[in-house]
């Protein structure tokens, strides 16, 4: 199978671990973050939203994250349940929000319960309280960057998946053991991120997972877009990049490819060859590191956009929960 010219070829990319650095305390790190969400109380409310289904109960979940944050999510359940069911974990996309209720109805109909969440300080309804040193201007990925690590947004964001998985673990109409996560860019970073810290996440299934292998981005001159941030950083806050190696190490802290390696569930990966947004070699910076079950689908012929097939399958392999 051919690969554009601006990737390696197939063979190096099934082979290939990463380029962004992996702070020498990346597991303390993140032992100490999961501590931190032990410590948080969801203080979890359930409130009916009107549905658009006979089937299917909706509701808006909301729930505590770290740092104070209250974290807003759609939950859609099927209405007469005969039994204790699976569930879907969905994440959107960089920027983007839960969508509308009745794309959730499909795993109503299915016999799955599926919650939906907003992304802290993107397009939802969730909360982002802030408080980090430094930038806050083009994106969350660069947020924190310029305070200690553990004020970085996106490990925060990550926390937030994990915390979505328990309070939905925790439902008694849920059987815990049966949960799945999906999403596609940001969404599919996320479902990698969601099933590494939360190890009762039986299956993900990620598309063009985003957040994986930063300098690999930049080195490819593909810093644009959505990480067109990581080059506005530079240019503003380290103009002759006399703090390159300490910055991509910090970020290092929310390379999704360096939490891969705690993955338990089954993986199914989607990725687009010529996708130039979340290149595919930074993709399998993160597939190559996931011990568990998994398996990649490869499109050739796309970019970062719908992939014909690919929701079909995805619904498929997380109904089979």
């Amino acid at each position: 199978m051919a690969v554009p010219l601006f990737e390696m070829p197939l063979a190096e990319l099934r082979a290939y671990q990463g380029r962004n650095p992996k702070p020498a305390d990346f597991d303390a790190y993140w032992d100490r973050a999961l501590r931190e969400l032990d410590a948080t109380d969801p203080a979890l409310e359930l409130k009916p939203h009107p549905g658009p289904a006979t089937f299917a109960e909706c509701f808006d979940l909301w729930f505590t994250g770290v740092g104070g944050a209250r974290i807003h999510a759609q939950y859609v359940r099927p209405k007469a349940p005969r039994e204790r069911h699976a569930a879907v974990l969905k994440f959107h996309g960089y920027s983007g929000n839960a969508g509308d209720w009745v794309d959730k109805l499909a795993w109503a109909a299915q016999g799955l319960a599926i919650a939906a969440m907003d992304v802290r300080g993107q397009g939802g309804l969730s909360e982002d309280p802030g408080g980090v040193k430094g930038t806050t201007l083009r994106g969350q990925i660069v947020r924190g960057l310029s305070d200690h690590p553990d004020k970085m947004t996106f490990r925060q964001v990550f926390l937030d998946t994990a915390q979505l998985a328990r309070v939905v673990a925790s439902f008694p109409e849920i059987d815990g053991d049966r949960i799945g996560a999906a999403g596609a860019s940001q969404g599919g970073g996320l479902t990698l991120a969601c099933a590494a810290l939360e190890p009762r996440v039986a299956r993900a299934a990620p598309v063009f997972p985003f957040l994986c292998d930063y300098q690999r981005v930049w080195e490819m001159d593909l810093a644009e877009n959505a990480y067109e941030e990581l080059k506005d950083y530079f240019r503003r806050f380290d103009p002759t990049h006399e703090r390159e190696s300490e910055i991509f190490t910090q970020l290092g802290y929310i390379d999704v490819q360096h939490l891969a390696g705690r993955i338990r569930g089954r993986v199914l990966m989607t990725t687009s060859l010529m996708d130039m947004v979340c290149p595919p070699s930074t993709q399998f910076a993160a597939y190559n590191k996931i011990q568990s079950e998994k398996d990649v689908v490869l499109y050739p012929d796309f970019g970062h956009e719908d992939l014909p097939g690919e929701h079909d399958r995805t619904f498929a392999f997380l109904s089979e929960l």
